[in-house]
């Protein structure tokens, strides 16, 4: 050391040095033999451990703090050329009497330091271009060394799965071995078990995952929190990029006072080693790392967001931005049509197409609006129409629409192909899309709360396999094969997603299609040999399998409703449009089926989180008032899966409440969704919402939920409970009981006006009436009764329907009624005479009307006990009736 004092060699690299720095420095060492090899400052964990459990004297390392700076004449920088990452070393740089040698793989950057001598070469990992060195001038290694240096390759390149490893490193990797590397240790290193703590800090991640789409590129970005360091943060973030099968991420982790940001990438358009040199830190354009001080987890955030969105170019074009189906009219249609259809769908312009699709012209709101108030409302809309119109087709880039939207100053731009319009771009559109690019994000907040709504995307390939039958899952797969066939996608909607994910049982299959749906259904029927029943008016249509099995196909549309509470006029459109036509985000998820695509889960409406934070919340503030029923489905959902309604939810149930929306609803409608809440397990819960928000009243406007309504219920439920486990096989509609507790406080007349409200049908209309009637009937007579024979309670109970038993059980606060009519189910319903009228005719009586006399008499002896079997029942005639044998 003292020799060297006076014109010191020094060999480096750069700051949290890894297996690819040390093996490089360790290379450089063989080329300059009488060099000193000095860390700039800490080693990454997993090289700290190495030293500590590997024999680290074969390695001569000086501490910096036993550098003096000023004796050194040559730097020679190894895995790095940044001068921000070599330590104090940078304060050499510039000094005339410092030779800087420079051996390095990253890319090129603003920060790179020029050296006077430099072999550049890009390489998966920096120790292959050492090593190709090495091999050139014939400098051989021991085993250890070449162990050490094979740790660089495999870790740089991530064991040559990272799209930046080159032929060059598999050619390294192969001298290393026969310089007599050691694969065991190799893989002793890299596969090292997860300790507790960074299970935990990889669950947070994958929790915390959000996928944002930055300027057309999906990209993926985690977090975690621990008040300790935790070390092989970057291992936790390839893991997590594998599991998922990610194109991108970017895991932040915030350890005691600093924040750690680990970067992987699998696409060119995503260069990650210049976000990370941004935080000061540096890598590959597929892996690069940085450590963030003075900044928080949130402020980090929101930094890589603004340098995503600056970093980020994908080339859009029009194809990835225009919004399709296009809302369009044919020429023909008057201005009064063209008027109304861009206020139902709340657009400011409106396309005109003749019946080949092609686009002849376009109108606007205001057009529109100046065409009625000089009274030219009947008017074909072709004789206005603008039929001078700039157009592109569907791979024009960003900038020729930007160029045609904003020179020309137009509102609108049709997409076509081969004359046919395929989509849109409006100014409004390219707006958004130019702020996205040169501004920090604005977050989709959720009008309820401050989480961030990104569309998020996962694969539940497995769990659909885990959850659903055997037969299910080989039939959403055969109807991906269809889809792909008539170039469609088809995706798995509706409630049996959401139960999937919450584990419920749900085997109702609903298939949505971007296309022509009824098209698919007809191929889908002949290849799986299934009958199809198809709804033109609204693109829908059923399937039926051999075995009885239905699924439900729908055309991906949008809704119109004309008025509150009116039915749906119905309109084809997107999976989005589709989804968000629905009442509650828990319900927006969809699974794509498509081969390619089996399993993806898309959530556009953070539907995700809602389940995981438990709150139901609906999807756009005017659900309500156009759908009233969908109040009655929030109460519901809410109480049967445990969910609490969302604040602003709640206040637009409210406001739906107050403009009396009820009142315009179909008595039907309001029936079935009543019929759903009682046919719940519990609808005690879902009523007592009902009656919290002033529902009750527009069922019946003397409809109240008393103490003594209260008190029926909640008999009911027990009653029911106990009926269902007597396993009588007794068939039933519980529903019908819990709807008679709930009216039981009503008159006869309000009743009748109850059950003509709902637009029951005539028959069990009847039936309502007739049953409360026989329960007040029955248990009047009950009451009354004195006669203790069972016969007797047979004969009051028999003709009368499960319902209006069980009903009568729980209205009744007699003890001995309710015996009464549990003697009646568990002993005496179902008794039956085994002598029939061929029998007495065999025993010599000639047929008349006393045989009804003789089987009544064997029904009481029976019910009574008096006889139990066949020759019971004989001998009981002989004895009673014998005198009628010659009659």
């Amino acid at each position: 050391m003292k020799k060297q004092a006076t014109h010191l060699e020094v060999i480096t690299t750069h700051v949290n040095a890894d297996f690819d720095s040390l093996a490089s420095m360790l290379a450089a060492k063989r080329l300059y033999p009488e060099a000193i090899i000095v860390f700039p400052g800490a080693q990454e964990k997993n090289l700290r451990n190495f030293f500590l459990h590997t024999s680290s004297y074969l390695f001569d390392f000086v501490r910096i703090k036993d550098v003096d700076l000023k004796n050194i004449r040559r730097l020679i920088l190894v895995d790095t050329r940044q001068k921000r990452r070599i330590g104090k070393f940078k304060e050499l740089l510039g000094m005339d009497d410092v030779e800087i040698h420079i051996y390095d793989h990253h890319p090129p950057s603003n920060d790179d330091i020029k050296g006077d001598f430099e072999v550049i070469q890009e390489r998966g990992a920096g120790i292959s271009t050492m090593t190709e060195i090495l091999r050139e001038r014939g400098i051989t290694v021991t085993p250890d060394e070449a162990t050490l240096m094979s740790l660089g390759i495999y870790e740089d390149t991530g064991s040559f799965t990272f799209s930046s490893t080159k032929a060059e490193d598999y050619e390294a990797a192969a001298w290393l071995l026969e310089q007599g590397a050691s694969l065991n240790t190799i893989s002793d290193m890299l596969t090292r078990e997860l300790t507790a703590e960074q299970v935990w800090l990889l669950n947070d991640l994958m929790a915390s995952a959000t996928r944002n789409n930055i300027n057309g590129v999906e990209v993926v970005i985690a977090k975690a929190k621990s008040d300790r360091y935790i070390g092989d943060f970057a291992v936790l973030v390839q893991k997590f990029m594998e599991m998922e099968n990610l194109n991108v991420i970017f895991g932040l982790a915030q350890m005691e006072n600093r924040v750690y940001l680990v970067a992987r990438s699998r696409i060119p358009e995503v260069n990650v080693a210049e976000i990370a040199f941004e935080f000061g830190g540096g890598g590959h354009p597929q892996a690069a790392s940085a450590t963030i001080t003075e900044r928080t987890l949130i402020q980090a955030e929101e930094d890589l967001h603004n340098m995503l969105l600056r970093r980020i170019d994908f080339e859009r074009l029009a194809k990835d931005m225009m919004s399709s189906p296009v809302i369009h009219i044919s020429p023909e249609a008057t201005i009064r049509e063209a008027h109304d259809t861009l206020a139902r769908y709340n657009i400011n312009f409106l396309m005109i197409v003749d019946e080949e699709g092609k686009l002849k012209g376009y109108t606007s709101r205001q057009v529109a609006d100046r065409a009625i108030s000089l009274g030219l409302e009947i008017r074909p809309i072709k004789e206005y129409m603008n039929v001078e119109f700039y157009h592109v087709g569907p791979e024009a880039t960003l900038k020729e629409i930007q160029d045609l939207i904003i020179s020309n100053k137009v509102g609108i731009l049709p997409v076509l192909r081969d004359s046919q319009l395929i989509g849109v771009i409006t100014r409004t559109d390219l707006l958004n899309i130019l702020i996205e690019r040169s501004s920090t994000p604005e977050f989709v907040y959720d009008s309820e709360g401050e989480v961030p709504r990104f569309i998020r995307k996962k694969n539940i390939g497995n769990l659909l396999k885990e959850r659903l039958p055997d037969k299910i899952v080989k039939l959403l797969k055969d109807l991906g094969g269809i889809a792909d066939r008539l170039d469609y996608n088809a995706y798995l909607v509706g409630g049996l997603v959401r139960d999937v994910i919450l584990k419920r049982e749900n085997l109702d299959v609903d298939i949505v299609i971007e296309g022509d749906g009824i098209r698919f259904a007809k191929t889908a029927a002949s290849h799986l040999g299934a009958e199809m029943r198809s709804y033109p008016k609204f693109g829908t249509a059923v399937l039926t399998m051999p075995d009885g099995f239905k699924i439900d196909v729908a055309t991906a549309r949008m809704e119109h409703y004309e008025s509150p509470a009116a039915l749906p006029e119905v309109k084809l459109s997107s999976l989005r449009r589709d989804l968000f036509r629905r009442d509650f985000t828990i319900n927006t998820l969809a699974v794509q089926v498509n081969k390619g695509h089996y399993g993806s889960l898309i959530d556009y409406f953070g539907a995700m989180r809602d389940m995981k934070e438990r709150t139901l919340r609906v999807i756009h503030s005017l659900s309500f008032v156009e759908d009233p029923t969908r109040i009655l489905r929030a109460i519901r959902f809410e109480q049967r899966f445990g969910f609490r309604i969302g604040r602003l939810t709640e206040t637009l149930i409210q406001n739906a409440v107050s403009l009396r929306c009820f009142e315009n609803l179909s008595g039907q409608r309001l029936f079935v969704e009543l019929q759903m809440i009682l046919k719940e397990e519990d609808p005690m819960g879902p009523i007592g919402r009902m009656d919290g928000y002033g529902l009750l009243k527009f069922i019946s406007p003397e409809l109240r939920l008393t103490e003594e309504v209260r008190s029926i219920l909640k008999e009911i439920k027990g009653i029911l409970v106990w009926f269902d486990l007597l396993y009588l096989g007794i068939a039933y509609e519980p529903w019908k009981v819990y709807f008679l507790g709930l009216t039981s406080c009503l008159s006869d007349d309000a009743f009748e006006n109850l059950v003509g409200r709902l637009q029951v049908d005539e028959k069990e209309m009847v039936g309502m009436i007739s049953t409360r009637k026989e329960a007040r009937r029955v248990l009047e007579e009950l009451y009354n009764l004195k006669d203790k024979k069972r016969y007797s309670l047979y004969r009051i109970l028999s003709a009368l329907p499960t319902e209006t038993l069980l009903y009568g059980m729980a209205k009744t606060r007699s003890e001995k009624i309710k015996r009464s009519i549990s003697t009646f189910f568990t002993k005496l319903r179902g008794t039956e005479v085994l002598l029939k009228g061929k029998d007495l005719i065999a025993m010599g009586y000639k047929p008349g009307p006393f045989f009804k006399e003789i089987l009544e008499g064997i029904l009481e002896a029976k019910l009574e006990g008096d006889v139990s079997t066949r020759d019971d029942e004989i001998e009981f005639v002989k004895d009673r009736f014998g005198s009628l044998l010659n009659n």
